[in-house]
This record gives C-alpha cells, structure tokens and sequence, in this order.
C-alpha cells in the first residue's frame, strides 16, 4: 500500500504566496494605452523638471485665442516649410489651430518669416535648418525647443504637419481621458509598408507613430526625446522621420507607440493621396476621427473646417428644439399658461412638440400627406411618373439619417461588448409635413456583431420611425450700401436694410421687394466688386443676338415682342440678327426689310444685320454675332421662338456679372397647343401649368455672360453646324474652367421666358448625336403624360387601338 506524501509546512507556504504573487502580475490593472513597462518616481520627478531656461519672447507666440487664460492642456507643434507659410500653414491657424486647448507653434527654416496675409502667424525659425526632406533635422530640434520652452507648462506635446486637420473638441475630450503623467507615445502605430518590411532596422516586437495623422507624446516621453536628441540624429538608420522618432523614443523612453486598431480610426490617414477629403464628407470615418491626414490642396482646411463647424450648428439646433421641448413639458406639468408670451407659446407649441409621425392633423381630404415609397427606386403618387431614380438631395437625407440612426444604436455598443454595422435599405416610405419636418419609415438591414462571451455574427432587420424636425426660423438683418454693397463694414443711415421680421406676415412682401439686395450681398458667390453698384448694373445694356434661317412669320412675332417689351419701355437693348439663307422665295429680303424699318422707327436703338451666305449653323451665327461687341458688353444669346415678359431682362441684369457668372435660365416650353387646347395657338404664352408645358432642364441655349468670359472659354466650337450641341459644349466649357476660376453659372427657372411650341423637324443629315438630341426634344414637346393618359383612356372607352 502506497505511503502517503507529508507535506512541509515552509514548502506550502512558499507555494501559496509565489501562487497569489504571480495571479497579482497577471491581472494587474493597466490602462487601454499600456505602455511597457511602469513609470517610476524617478521618472515623474524628471518629466516635471524642465530644463534650465530663461523667460524670452518666445514665451507669449502663438497664444491666439487663449492668450491670458490658464489652458494648458496641449501644446501643438507644427512641422512645415517657408513655401507653405502663406497656403497651408496660414490655413491651419486660422482653422483648427485658433481652437487648441493650449497653445500652436509653427516650425519652419532659418530665416522664414510670417507671410504677409498673416503677420501675426506664431512661427518660430529653428537656427541651422533647412527646408530639405527628410525633415529629421527639423523634427528633432523641434520637439527639443518644445521641451526647452514649453517642457513645464503643458500635459501633452503634438507634433503635427501643415497637412493635418485636428478637432480640437474631440482632441480635447481623448486627453482628458488618458492619465497624462504616464509614459506614453500615442498615434497610430505603423511597421512600414510591404516593400520597406524588414529594412527599417525594427525588431519583431518594435513599431512607430506614423508622422502624418499626428504623434501624441506624455511629458515623461518628450523629455527623454529631447534630452538625447544629439545622439538621436547621429545614429541614423533610414530616411524616414516618424520612423527615427519612433526608434529615439523606444531606446529612451523604453515604451512604443500605442498597439491598438482603435488608433486607425482616431488618426485617419487617408490613402488616396491628393485626392484624399475631396469628395463628400458625410462619412463614418470623418465623423469618428480626431485627426486627418492629408489635406495636400489648404483650400480643403477651410471646406473641412466648414463641415464640422455646421455639425456644431446642427447640434445646437438640436440642443435647442430639446429645450423647447422641456419648456412644453415643464407647462403642462405645471399648468401654467401666462409663463410665456403668445408668440414664444407659439413657437413652443410648433417646435416642443415631441417627434412623432402624427402631429399633423389634416383639416380635410386635401391635407392629407401622402407618403412616397423608397426601394431602389422612388415610387411617388404625386409625379407624373411614378417611378423615378431617388434624386441626390433625398439621398444625401438618406445618408444622414441613417448614420445618426447607428450612432444612436452604437452608442454603448463597447461597453456592452458588441457593434452593429449597416447594410441597406430593404424599403422605406417618406413624405414632408410643411409644419414639423421630414418624416421616414425605414426598414434597414443590419449585421449584429458579438465580440465578448460567445461571439457571433448575425442579420437582423429594424424598424425605423424617424423625423427630421424643422428648426426655429433664423432672422438676420443684412445692411447694405447703396454706393457699395460689397463694402458690409461701412453701412449708414442710407443702407438698406433688409430683414425677415415675422415670416408669416407683412414681411413676406418685403422680402420678395428687397431679394435683389439678398442676391448681392457681399457674402454671396455673386457679390458685386466694388466698381459696380446694384445702379449700375440695372443700368447694363443687353445685347440681344438672334441666328435666324427663313421663318418670317415667327420673326415678325419676335419683332413685336422685342417693341413691346424692349423699345417701347425704353429698355437699354441692341439687336443683332444673323440672317441665313432661306429656301423661301422672297423670306430673306422680307425680314432685312423689317430690320430696317425698325431702325427707321427708332434711331437711338443699335439695330443691325449680318447676311452670312451659308448652310445653317447656331454656333457659327453666334460667334459672328459677339464679335461686333467688346468685352465689357452683356450678350444675351436667344432663338426666334422665345417671348419674354420685362422681369426676364432685370434677371438678367441680375444674374450676369462680368467675372463672376454666367445666366443659363430654364425655360418654360409649350406643349403642343393642339392637345392641350385643341386650336393652333395657345391662348396664354405665359400660363405656366404642368398641363401647358415643362421645364427644359437640359436645355442651354438660351444664355447671358459677358463677351470677357465667353472668351475665357474660347468661345463657341464653329466645327459644329445644324441644329443643337453647340449649347451643350459651351456649358461644359464654363463647367470646367468653374474649379480654378471666379465665375461661376447660375441657372434657376425663368417664368417670363417661354418656348413657344413649333413642330420640329430633324434633319437626316444630322450626326447620331444630334439627332438623338432632336428626336428627344420633339418627344418633350409633344405633349404631357397627364394628357397623353387621357386620351389612351378615352381611346380605350371608344375601343379605339
């Protein structure tokens, strides 16, 4: 029988307290940035202890909006060149950089000074450095001035370039989460890309911050950087300098940058490179980040700075409908009716209202709303027809909602172990309450992930019943001078003012009065210069160019028209016909001797002719046309089957500024007066119906712009001859150059030009281009689905095929 095994007392005890030590080591608590090893005393008492210096200038640069406040969170370091002073360092102060909790510095060569668009750029030019990549040199005696200057009045160092956009409240938020006096070295971790793996001389468990998106550093950290910079720079293993930086504060501060993938999307880097944050920005990944990384074109710094200030704008709308809603609540808790004024009881009624798909309540059948279904495509009770492509405004609302929809969700997603991500939309219904908002029933897939205990991967659908209330109506009162309106500082008493005082009252009329003052308000793209007045330009003459081949009777309409309207108002107009050939006996001579009665009936008007003895072709006559006019003259190009009513031509004056837009109006264009009204002419050129006629949205012939920017395009392409596409190349033309230059086209529809309808007829000689775009345009004018609906109806009533 087997002996049982005595056990020594000093050997248990040995055992059990090695066992307990050993559980301890094992689940000691640390934070989410863990560094490797712990900070001792002796390294706080380190960090604490900048080194020697004296006060200098230098104390107060780049202080900015924080100057005399006690913000000592962050110090910003920005890393950049003499070139990008005046470009993308300029555009980071005045972006992000006037919102640090702290204080931003920039760093720049030997002998760099503040650009002259912005003297008071915080910059410091570091003794023997140049502007040569790598930048090594630069960031290394950087983050050593940093220490040297700042070492003691800060928790946190970033080093940063001038192609980098922070949010400060964001970046405000992250440090105040992290304990500041522990060695740490934060940014998103990299080991380089495929090619450079293993030639950057790194150990298997080593890595570094990516210099780009942002490197975050403890004091602790910056101080072993800095006090080792000499060695740091002469042992040099690659050309890479977040990759050096990386290795410096390994060997120094013993920690590496922060291992977590959280970090990628904290310090985004976008991998498109110049094109990167030049599209949309209503993405998950720019919503989430603290920083992004590259913004190469410093125009983009002030679109993104932009975007994120309206995130701000619709929050505080929101914060404020929220108050609206308690003050409601809080009322009828207490019954109190005589807290509030009658208007301020008004508004608290429409907008404290809680969301809700029933809060309009529809007086009779013609109120109801009615709800438009949403699947891939849009299917609308309300549309000619019922089945269209979701245009790009509702799919943009579509976007939002459903991304603050899953934040929403996500929002305790970590702490509950688990995430849900967004597939599609399976269906949806929409439609828009006039009173309260946006309203959406949606029926989204998603994709349920379990990380924690037993993970899982599961599809689920949820409902979604959302409104996008309406906010509060913003007044703003614009003053503007009548000798300068593009001068808003200087206003006086002969300023017009121009305000919205009760939305559902008086004021409406004045606002309709005063939209003229609203369109050239020197915040508006069409702002005037300051050579140009609103007088001056209600004073533009118009210089009408009309091409014409045959058609005499609709020139003599035209004619009469152009007396009405024009001469007998004694409108500021000139007249430029170009005359083709006409296959009718007789056509051509009858409208030159119409022409010249109109010169002899009114001699103080410019009207004139040019014969071109030629096949027909709209470019080639326009082109002719504008030649007889300098550049400072208004061209309005038309065709012989427009009419026009006196408030076209004051749009015109309007929307065409020399150097900053072109006209391009959508016309209203007949239908067939035959279907619609069963005789030959439609009784009311202007009755603008759905059942009269449409919009010509894709249509671009008729147009305004100075002769200055039709040359800027180079004007029209004379190779193309017959009917239509000349239009269209032209547009495009202004199209491309609108990225690097002022001007800019403003189309909107125009009730007081009309298309009068005339059967069109399409060449065979055309190209298959062109007629296509003829056939498609006699098909618009044919007439509308509404009538064409009608009569197949009527047709089938009478058995008619």
């Amino acid at each position: 029988m087997a002996r049982r095994r005595k056990w020594n007392p000093a050997t248990v005890t040995s055992f059990a307290v090695g066992f307990i030590l050993g559980h301890l080591l094992l689940h000691k608590e640390s934070c989410s940035l863990r560094p490797t090893f712990e900070t001792t005393a002796e390294d706080l008492r380190t960090a604490a202890t900048p080194l020697e210096r004296s006060p200098g200038p230098e104390d107060d640069v780049g202080k900015g909006p924080n100057r005399g406040k006690t913000e000592d969170l962050l110090f910003v370091g920005v890393m950049t060149a003499q070139k990008y002073l005046d470009t993308r360092a300029t555009a980071v102060y005045r972006t992000w950089g006037k919102k640090i909790p702290g204080k931003i510095v920039f760093f720049s060569s030997e002998g760099s000074k503040a650009p002259d668009s912005q003297p008071d750029l915080p910059l410091v030019a570091l003794p023997d450095v140049d502007d040569s990549y790598p930048p090594q040199k630069k960031s290394f005696l950087m983050l050593q001035y940093m220490w040297e200057k700042y070492g003691r009045s800060f928790e946190w160092f970033l080093r940063a370039d001038d192609d980098v956009y922070i949010r400060p409240d964001k970046m405000e938020s992250f440090l105040r989460s992290v304990d500041s006096q522990r060695r740490l070295f934060i940014g998103q971790a990299g080991r380089g890309n495929q090619e450079e793996f293993g030639l950057l001389s790194l150990e298997y468990d080593e890595n570094f911050c990516m210099g780009g998106p942002g490197v975050i550093m403890s004091r602790f950290t910056l101080a072993k950087v800095a006090q080792n910079v000499r060695y740091c720079l002469k042992n040099l293993y690659t050309t890479h300098e977040d990759v050096e930086l990386g290795r410096c504060v390994q060997k120094f501060a013993g920690i590496p940058c922060t291992w977590s993938y959280e970090m990628q999307t904290i310090f985004y880097h976008n991998g498109s490179g110049n094109a990167a944050f030049n599209g949309s920005l209503k993405k998950k990944e720019i919503h989430r980040a603290i920083t992004l990384h590259p913004i190469k074109d410093y125009h983009n710094m002030y679109r993104i700075h932009n975007y994120f200030k309206m995130l701000q704008v619709r929050e505080e709308k929101f914060n404020r409908i929220q108050v609206q809603r308690d003050i409601l609540a809080m009322a009828s808790l207490l019954q109190e009716k005589e807290v509030l004024t009658e208007e301020e009881s008004n508004n608290v009624t429409l907008l404290g209202k809680p969301p809700g798909l029933t809060k309009f309540r529809p007086i009779n059948y013609s109120e109801l709303l009615t709800w438009d279904f949403l699947q891939r495509s849009i299917y609308s009770p309300s549309k000619f027809n019922p089945r269209m492509k979701i245009g790009s405004s509702l799919q943009e609302g579509l976007e939002d909602v459903v991304r603050e929809v899953m934040d929403m969700i996500n929002m305790y997603s970590k702490q509950r172990g688990r995430v849900i991500d967004f597939k599609e939309i399976l269906y949806g219904y929409t439609r828009y309450d006039p009173l309260h908002g946006v309203d959406y029933i949606l029926d989204m897939l998603l994709v349920y992930k379990k990380y924690r205990g037993r993970k899982m991967t599961v599809p689920v659908r949820r409902h979604a019943y959302l409104q996008q209330q309406y906010t509060g109506v913003t007044i703003r009162e614009i003053h503007l001078e009548k000798e300068s309106p593009s001068d808003i500082n200087n206003t006086d008493s002969s300023s017009l003012t121009v305000g919205i005082k009760n939305v559902l009252g008086k004021s409406i009329n004045k606002l309709s009065r005063n939209l003229p003052a609203l369109l050239f308000s020197p915040h508006s793209p069409l702002a005037l210069s300051h050579t140009e007045s609103y007088e001056s330009i209600n004073d533009k003459t118009i210089n009408f160019i009309l091409p014409l081949s045959g058609r005499f009777d609709t020139f003599r309409r035209f004619v009469q028209n152009f007396e009405t309207v024009c001469l007998n108002n004694r409108e500021k107009v000139s007249l430029m016909v170009i005359v083709f050939p006409s296959e009718q006996e007789n056509t051509t001579q009858r409208i030159v001797d119409t022409i010249r009665g109109l010169q002899k009936q009114y001699p103080n008007t410019q009207i004139r002719y040019v014969s071109l003895y030629e096949n027909f072709a709209r470019a080639r006559a326009l082109s002719v046309g504008a030649t007889h006019y300098e550049s400072r003259d208004l061209l309005f190009f038309i065709d012989v089957d427009i009419v026009w009513r006196t408030e076209a031509l004051r749009r015109i004056r309007r929307h065409t500024l020399s150097g900053a837009s072109v006209y391009y109006p959508i016309v209203f264009s007949e239908f067939d007066p035959q279907r619609v009204y069963r005789q030959g002419v439609s009784p009311d050129n202007f009755a603008i119906t759905e059942r009269a006629g449409y919009w010509r949205q894709y249509g671009f012939g008729i147009c305004s712009m100075y002769k200055s920017d039709l040359e800027k395009v180079g004007g029209f392409n004379t190779s193309i001859v017959g009917w239509g596409k000349e239009d269209v190349d032209l547009f495009e033309k202004f199209v491309k150059i609108m990225p690097e230059s002022k001007l800019r086209i403003f189309r909107a529809p125009d009730p007081d030009l009309v298309h009068v309808y005339h059967p069109v007829t399409c060449n065979s000689k055309l190209g298959e281009e062109q007629m296509a775009m003829c056939k498609a345009s006699r098909a618009d004018s044919y007439s509308s689905m509404n009538l064409l609906e009608e009569e197949l109806r009527q047709r089938a009533h009478n058995g008619v095929r």
